[in-house]
């Protein structure tokens, strides 16, 4: 069974990293700050003004250790890895399998069904966890709506009929989102999803935790031999990640409830934020550490997986996922279980 290890996210402007022996070091104004051993990383990520000396990529490449880099605001840009894992069959499967529409809408159905199951698993725990802060009304509803999308995806639905079904769960469900914000309203607020820029701090959080979800959805698919390019959900588009974006949309939710947790908690303030000319909100350094630390925080919970019924780190299902792609794709299993939360 592949082992959980860490992510390094480098933040701090003008860190450089350098292989020393077997291990990585951060410097920071030509004094190393950090050293960890590249056995205890499955990856790194570089935000912003982050060098990184060639020697160390071909180390971490030969190691099976990704290097991502992103904007300081958290926008892909560009990553170093290793020769891609894995044999040519599956692929060869993978790429036959998307190429027939029935089989895409099944494999759909399977990741909308997840997300959505999900996204109702979260609203339900709202209204349980604070029934008198919320309007549990109107929470209550929306999770009944999506009850009723739940049921119509046990249909041989075609794909372009899927896709309506996600979009329309994905606008009932975050109709209802601002509900479950219940502290520091004032500066925490939702009215609808913003994406390319975010226009308000939910919607940076979200965008930002999607992001790194993205990664290792990524990573996960490149070490079990499966092209992330090649989706079903998500058709093929230069540049994009399309079953990177298919897989990542079950773990959605996961992002969503580490959002409200941080706001709920008052671990974030809107001082953690700024605001551009163009009304693009993004994170303070501050900020994005607060966040990074809660989302590695949050990937060592032990729980149960809920078709293996195995208990694992919850930074393993994004693995475990990928491998139970692979086994269906080759045959092993008669359908794809989407990873949803009891």
């Amino acid at each position: 069974m592949k082992k959980h290890l860490n992510t390094l996210f480098v933040t701090t402007q003008g860190a450089y990293l350098a292989k020393e022996g077997e291990t990585v070091a951060v410097r920071v104004e030509k004094k190393v700050r950090l050293r960890l051993p590249v056995h205890t990383l499955d990856g790194i990520v570089c935000f912003g003004n982050v060098g990184c000396s060639p020697f160390l990529m071909g180390f971490c490449a030969e190691r099976d250790v990704t290097i991502s880099f992103l904007t300081e605001h958290g926008r892909f840009l560009a990553r170093v890895q290793g020769p891609v894992s894995g044999n040519v069959l599956l692929r060869r499967e993978q790429y036959r399998r998307a190429d027939d529409l029935d089989f895409s809408a099944r494999m759909a159905r399977a990741f909308v069904n997840g997300k959505v199951a999900n996204c109702r698993a979260l609203l339900h725990r709202a209204v349980r966890d604070h029934p008198e802060k919320l309007d549990s009304e109107a929470v209550n509803s929306a999770a009944g709506h999506l009850t009723g999308l739940l049921k119509s995806l046990g249909r041989n639905l075609p794909l372009d009929e899927v896709r309506g079904t996600e979009g329309d769960g994905a606008h009932v469900y975050f109709s209802v989102f601002d509900h479950l914000i219940i502290r520091n309203k004032e500066d925490f607020f939702f009215e609808k999803r913003s994406r390319r820029p975010p226009l308000d701090l939910v919607n940076c959080l979200l965008s930002f935790l999607y992001t790194l979800i993205m990664h290792d959805v990524r990573s996960a698919l490149e070490c079990t031999g499966l092209d992330p390019a090649v989706g079903f959900l998500h058709r093929d588009r230069p540049g994009r990640a399309s079953l990177a974006l298919d897989m990542m949309e079950e773990f959605r939710p996961l992002a969503d409830r580490l959002v409200l947790s941080l706001i709920n908690r008052g671990q974030l303030q809107a001082k953690d934020f700024v605001m551009s000319e163009n009304g693009a909100v993004r994170m303070k350094d501050k900020g994005r550490k607060t966040l990074l630390a809660a989302y590695q925080e949050r990937k060592q919970d032990v729980l149960q997986h809920p078709f293996l019924e195995v208990k694992m780190p919850l930074g393993l299902f994004f693995h475990t996922q990928a491998l139970l792609l692979a086994r269906f794709l080759r045959g092993d299993l008669d359908g794809y279980p989407p990873m949803i939360q009891r």
